[in-house]
C-alpha cells in the first residue's frame, strides 16, 4: 500500500504517525519546527487521511505499512514518534524490525489493552451522513448533540472533505475502525525490545498512569519518561514543552 504523507526539512529521519481518527494534517506545526533539525515524514496510515482505504486493519498490518514505506523512500533506520494508536503502531514496529528503529518516541500510548472509549465518536460519524450534506457547519449541528467538547467536534470534523464529484466525504474509514475497535485497543504482544525509548504521558489522561511504568519496562527497559500537565492531545496543548522534550531526547 501507499501511504499519503508530507516531507519536509532534511537530516536525519523522523517519522510521526498520529492517533485513531487523525491524520498527518494533525502534525503540521509541530512537524515543521522538527523539521529545523530533521528530515520530518508525517504519515497518514491506512483508512486514514488520504491514505487508501482497506478492509484490513491490525498493527502488524500497520507495522509492514511502516516498512513499505520507508522502503519506498529509501529509509534503511529512522527514529519513530507515534501518537496514541500511533504510538502502538510504532512499538509493534519496533518490536518486528528493531534494526530499522534508531529511537522511539511514544505519546500518550501504554503497551496494555483499553476498554472501549470511542462510541460517542463513533455515534457522531454515523450521524453526519457526509451525503446529505450541504456545509460543514451542518455537519457540526448533527454531531454537537453528541460530542459537546468544541475542541473534539473540530478534530473529527478534519476528517469532513469535499469534492465536485462526490459532495462531501469523510476521510477516516470509521465503518472499518468501528468493526476492528477491539484489534485497535488489543494490548502489545510480549517480546522485548533494546531500544531507546521516550514515552510521554499526559498527566491529565488516564491512558499512562503512573503504575503502568513498570509494565512497559518489561518490554522497553531502556525507556524513560517525561510528564506534561496536558490531556491525551499533549502534543497539542502543551506544544512548545513536547517538542523541547522530543529535542533533547532526538539530539541527545
Amino acid at each position: 500500500m501507499t501511504l499519503a504523507f508530507r516531507q519536509m526539512g532534511s537530516g536525519e529521519p523522523l517519522i510521526i504517525l498520529h492517533g485513531l481518527f487523525g491524520s498527518s494534517d494533525n502534525w503540521q506545526t509541530l512537524g515543521k519546527k522538527f523539521a529545523e533539525f530533521n528530515e520530518v515524514f508525517l504519515v497518514d496510515q491506512r483508512n486514514h487521511g488520504k491514505s487508501p482505504h482497506s478492509d484490513d486493519f491490525d498493527y502488524d498490518i500497520l507495522a509492514d505499512d511502516l516498512k513499505d514505506f520507508m522502503a519506498q523512500h529509501g529509509l534503511l533506520r529512522a527514529t519513530l514518534l507515534g501518537h496514541s494508536m500511533g504510538g502502538k503502531t510504532v512499538m509493534r514496529f519496533a518490536q518486528k524490525y528493531p534494526e530499522m528503529v534508531e529511537k522511539l518516541i511514544v505519546a500518550d500510548m501504554g503497551i496494555k489493552s483499553y476498554p472501549p472509549h470511542h462510541q460517542d465518536v463513533l455515534r457522531a460519524f454515523h450521524a453526519i451522513k457526509p451525503g446529505t450534506l450541504t456545509s460543514r457547519s451542518e455537519a457540526e449541528e448533527r454531531i454537537a448533540p453528541i460530542i459537546s467538547d468544541f475542541g473534539v467536534r473540530q478534530f473529527l470534523l478534519k476528517n469532513l472533505y469535499r469534492s465536485k464529484e462526490t459532495g462531501y466525504g469523510i476521510r477516516a474509514n470509521y465503518l472499518v475502525l468501528e468493526r476492528e475497535m477491539d484489534r485497535i485497543l488489543d494490548p502489545l504482544p510480549e517480546g522485548e525490545v533494546e531500544i531507546e525509548a521516550l514515552f510521554i504521558r499526559g498527566l491529565k489522561s488516564d491512558y499512562v498512569p503512573y503504575e503502568d511504568y513498570e509494565s512497559i519496562r518489561t518490554v522497553f527497559p531502556n525507556a524513560r519518561f517525561v510528564e506534561l500537565e496536558a490531556g491525551h492531545w499533549l502534543h497539542a496543548e502543551k506544544a512548545l514543552e513536547f517538542f523541547e522534550a522530543v529535542k533533547i531526547f532526538v539530539t541527545s
